[in-house]
């Protein structure tokens, strides 16, 4: 008799554990101090771009230095996916979420997510609609636009008729660099033609090669990425047009294309410094400590040494 009220006792024990509401030990975060790697999860809108590759590395580089372990996923400038790698990433119990949106209002659900589960979320580069951010790491991009249309009015003079390459749409820095750079366009110069080209290469070129044909009396282009900027070089240099073209990111492919003259300017921004600030910020959030809403990275003009 002994030995079956034992067996039902425990058998009572085993259904009301596996009947236990607790999450699995994958969804929870990990106790602060208990000597487990912190585990980041960081999720780039497109890995096809040298900027975003030197950010990532920026991140993965103080992460070891700290002894924590990233989970790096791309999303390939899809926003859809990129909200997709966000789940999976909290499903694997990260202890804070890095995104660098492709859509800042598509992502705003993912980050929403995060905070349901306590994970706290550092946004580079772009920042989210809704959702609670811990802090956001970027450049001032309204600054570097600024900046970009300043350079072009001092080379140019007043009134110049020049085109624009928006990134994409809904990001950002397309909305910011494109603001600061019509806080001097608008009052200083001629804006003809502004299309998107989405941040990239090829597309910048096919862009670039309609634009010229439209506007056959443009004199410069402001890029608001260096991938879009190298792209209307190649099809200004096709057609054989003088038009002074300036970029914004400083990647290197861009700062050679500034020593050797071909590339105006570009206005450079340090991506492995924002990784680097981005994990740092998150590891003090972690740790209890405040962050500024909004860390800045510096910028620089790269133009050719005279």
């Amino acid at each position: 008799m002994k030995k079956a009220l034992l067996l039902v006792m425990s058998l009572s024990v085993f259904l009301l554990g596996a009947c236990s509401l607790e999450p699995p030990s994958w969804a929870k975060p990990a106790k602060k101090g208990d000597g487990e790697k912190i585990k980041i999860g960081l999720s780039v809108s497109t890995l096809n771009n040298p900027f975003f590759v030197s950010m990532k590395n920026g991140v993965i580089d103080e992460a070891k230095k700290q002894g924590a372990e990233v989970i790096v996923v791309d999303a390939q400038n899809d926003s859809a996916k990129q909200v997709n790698d966000v789940e999976d990433l909290l499903q694997q119990g990260i202890d804070t979420l890095l995104i660098n949106p492709t859509d800042s209002a598509a992502i705003s659900t993912a980050v929403q997510s995060a905070n349901n589960l306590d994970v706290p979320v550092v946004t580079l580069d772009r920042s989210t609609d809704k959702g609670d951010v811990a802090t956001l790491v970027a450049s001032d991009n309204v600054k570097g636009g600024q900046m970009a249309g300043d350079f072009i009015a001092e080379k140019l003079g007043e009134g110049a008729k020049v085109a624009e390459l928006e990134g994409v749409p809904g990001a950002s820095a397309t909305r910011e660099r494109g603001k600061g750079f019509h806080n001097v366009a608008d009052q200083k110069l001629d804006v003809v033609a502004k299309q998107t080209a989405d941040f990239d290469r090829t597309k910048g070129l096919n862009v670039m090669e309609n634009v010229l044909q439209g506007n056959p009396d443009i004199k410069a282009v402001f890029a608001h990425n260096d991938e879009m900027a190298l792209g209307a070089l190649q099809a200004i240099n096709s057609s054989g047009r003088d038009v002074l073209v300036v970029g914004f990111d400083g990647n290197e492919d861009a700062i050679n294309a500034v020593k050797e003259g071909k590339l105006a300017a570009t206005v450079a921004q340090q991506p492995d410094l924002i990784g680097e600030l981005a994990v740092k910020a998150a590891s003090d959030v972690l740790a209890g400590k405040k962050v500024e809403k909004k860390i800045a990275a510096p910028l620089k003009l790269m133009v050719k040494e005279e």
